[in-house]
């Protein structure tokens, strides 16, 4: 029985990109682009239209913005998983974005072979960030939690950016249901380490991590890294070595 193909479908003003994109996909016998779009409104009806599983949507495009599009598209099509795909480094659009319900943030200068992972893990229900980016987004928690600390308002947000610390001094509930070792590895996942760096560092297996990162997200009720790196940072456990 063949195995069922990943739909996605392409949201991006630049014709040349999208064919770019859908030429790399196609080579893939485990996808089918389903579609393309040129602009945010277009991609909101294609996407009400052809129920992809996963929505390529680019940031910057006349009109409708990315994060708009994206907060509207999910509001429509709410089962798609909507991946940016953009030139933006901005730590605004990362954060907002994410806040839209997008479940992943990635950099157009990223490795054709880590856009087709990023897919099949958003098709599978988890998030992604570039790299680059998971720096970017965890320094705006800490900016925000310090801001909250102090007594600023922060707007609420959907997901794991509506998670707020917890009293000074104070430790979340949650953290209790954690062993030693899973909150050594959220420590690591905090500082944006991925599951390889995480067992170099600790000298295990990366099938052992990845167990315990699945574990930890069971107790702490989280569907992503990116979520349990943002919680981690929100409760002041991404600092250092003992949080």
């Amino acid at each position: 029985m063949a195995e069922e193909k990943i739909r996605v479908l392409l949201v991006d003003d630049h014709t040349l990109f999208r064919s770019g994109i859908r030429s790399l996909l196609q080579s893939y016998v485990c996808f089918e682009v389903v579609g393309e779009a040129g602009d945010g409104r277009e991609g909101i009806r294609l996407a009400g239209q052809l129920r992809p599983d996963v929505v390529l949507l680019d940031n910057n495009m006349p009109g409708l913005s990315g994060r708009e599009a994206a907060r509207l598209l999910l509001e429509e099509v709410p089962e798609t998983r909507v991946l940016m795909l953009t030139v933006s480094e901005d730590a605004d659009d990362l954060i907002e974005t994410l806040r839209a319900g997008a479940c992943g943030y990635l950099l157009k200068n990223i490795q054709a072979e880590t856009l087709v992972s990023a897919i099949k893990t958003a098709a599978q229900g988890e998030s992604v960030v570039s790299p680059q980016m998971m720096g970017k987004l965890l320094s705006g928690v800490r900016s925000s939690a310090s801001r909250a600390a102090m007594g600023g308002a922060i707007a609420p947000a959907p997901g794991a950016l509506a998670r707020s610390a917890p009293a000074a001094g104070a430790e979340p509930a949650e953290l209790e249901k954690l062993s030693p070792r899973e909150r050594e590895i959220l420590r690591f996942i905090a500082r944006g380490q991925s599951n390889k760096e995480i067992a170099r560092a600790l000298e295990l297996a990366e099938s052992t991590v990845k167990i315990h990162v699945q574990n930890m997200l069971r107790k702490l009720n989280l569907s992503s890294r990116v979520q349990a790196a943002v919680f981690a940072v929100e409760n002041g456990l991404g600092q250092g070595p003992e949080g």
